[in-house]
Parts: structure tokens; C-alpha cells; sequence
């Protein structure tokens, strides 16, 4: 939990540079390897993009149907491929979907109310669900998220960059994202 913390801290501040976020990605897992008893297997990829270049950048439709919450930047690789699971179950950022971090979620579900949630990467899934499982145990499910009086139905998976750096991750990834389409059809007849 301390990592997620951290990562917002530094990584969602403005007026960083993609580098400047990698080094800091990179020293966060470096450390939290180390205090889980070992280190990191291998140099992560990040797939940050300088703030300036998406400050701007819409987060998605104002009355969503799925709210997807992870690390995902606004631009890059993790990005394109987050496009692409989206539109493979027929949602996106323009219609029907709205894409934020695990540092902002809490006020916007509130506000905007949406139906599902699409939960990526094990540090967004484990501070959402106040579990210490790893994102391996989450997935493949559907779990009754609650927050204040609202109950919202969740689907845990994998973030695209960890998409992006095992490969073998994507069938189980997809697997998820089918169950997410067969819950949400039925309300994405409804108009929402």
C-alpha cells in the first residue's frame, strides 16, 4: 500500500517529465521489493508520458458505464493497448467509459455514478478492495465493490503493462474483460 501511495505522490504531480517518472517508478519498486523480502525480477518498462502532453487530455465520457481505475498513462504503449481491450467489449472514452488512477477514483464514482468498474493492475485492485492478494487471486471474478451507499460491481485484472511485459498474461486478461462484457450488456442496453 505504501508503493501506491508513493506513486501517487510523485508520479501524478504536475510538471514531471516521463524520465523523471521512470526514475522514480523505478526507485519506489526498487524499495518495495526490497521491505516484501527480495528484490524486483527484472527492470520494469514504464510507459509514462511527460505531463505537458496530456494535461489536457479527457478522461472520458461525463455519465460512464464502466469506470476503469489503474496506472495507465494518457499516451504510450499501455495506453493503445488499454484502447484496444476497451473496444474489444465494446467500450471507450468517447461513449461510455471514463479512465482514472486509484488517487482520484473515490470523488469521481461518487459524482459520476457509473455501473462497473474495471480494476487494473494489482496495487490499484489491492487499494480498492483493502486486500493484500495479489491480482492473480482477484481476477476472474465478479466482486461487490461498496463505497459510502453505493454498491458497484468490480472486475479485477491485469494492467496493460504488465500485458506489455508477459505476454502470457493476456489470455487470463482477456478472460476478464469477457466476463466484464457478459455483466455489462444487459445495462448497456438500458441507455446509460
Amino acid at each position: 500500500m505504501l508503493s501506491v501511495f508513493l506513486r501517487g505522490l510523485f508520479l501524478y504531480n504536475t510538471g514531471m517529465t516521463a524520465e523523471e517518472k521512470k526514475s522514480i517508478a523505478s526507485f519506489i519498486d526498487l524499495a518495495y521489493g526490497w521491505a516484501r523480502g527480495g528484490y524486483s525480477q527484472g527492470e520494469r518498462e514504464y510507459c509514462f508520458s511527460d505531463d505537458s502532453d496530456s494535461e489536457d487530455s479527457p478522461k472520458g465520457a461525463p455519465d460512464p458505464l464502466v469506470m476503469v481505475i489503474g496506472d495507465v498513462s494518457e499516451s504510450g504503449e499501455d495506453a493503445l493497448l488499454l484502447n484496444k481491450m476497451l473496444a474489444s467489449i465494446g467500450l471507450s472514452k468517447e461513449s461510455n467509459c471514463f479512465i482514472t488512477n486509484v488517487f482520484e477514483y473515490e470523488g469521481e464514482l461518487q459524482s459520476m455514478k457509473p455501473r462497473f468498474i474495471l480494476c487494473l493492475g494489482e496495487s490499484a485492485s489491492q487499494t480498492l478492495l483493502n486486500s493484500a492478494e495479489p491480482v492473480e487471486k482477484l481476477r476472474g471474478r465478479l466482486i461487490d465493490f461498496k463505497i459510502k451507499d453505493m454498491t458497484i460491481p468490480l472486475v479485477a485484472t491485469y494492467a496493460p503493462n504488465d500485458l506489455l511485459r508477459n505476454g502470457e498474461l493476456k489470455r487470463p486478461a482477456w478472460d476478464d474483460l469477457k466476463l466484464l462484457r457478459a455483466v455489462i450488456a444487459p445495462a448497456a442496453g438500458e441507455g446509460k
